[in-house]
């Protein structure tokens, strides 16, 4: 994520696009329950889960560029804990 300079109608607009897919990102996260069990049995709340929304955020490929924000803002694709399981 990155700032932009206030009364600045340019990124207002990206702005406002970003928050829309955060919450939306936000809202399906809930729906699964306010809190979870994980495999070793530790009981975790919802709202501590929510950095993990910013790595599958950067790794989602946007519709208007083609591409995931990870690839534009560092030039390769970032692996997220999952990406080392290995496909049976």
């Amino acid at each position: 994520l990155s700032f932009s300079t206030a009364y600045y109608p340019q990124t207002d607009g990206l702005a406002e696009r970003m928050i829309q897919t955060l919450e939306e990102m936000i809202r399906r996260f809930c729906a699964y329950g306010l809190e979870f069990t994980d495999s070793d049995g530790f009981t975790h709340d919802w709202c501590t889960q929510i950095p993990a929304l910013e790595p599958a955020y950067k790794k989602t490929i946007h519709s208007s560029t083609g591409k995931t924000p990870a690839m534009l803002e560092k030039g390769w694709n970032t692996r997220l804990p999952y990406d080392n399981l290995k496909r049976t």
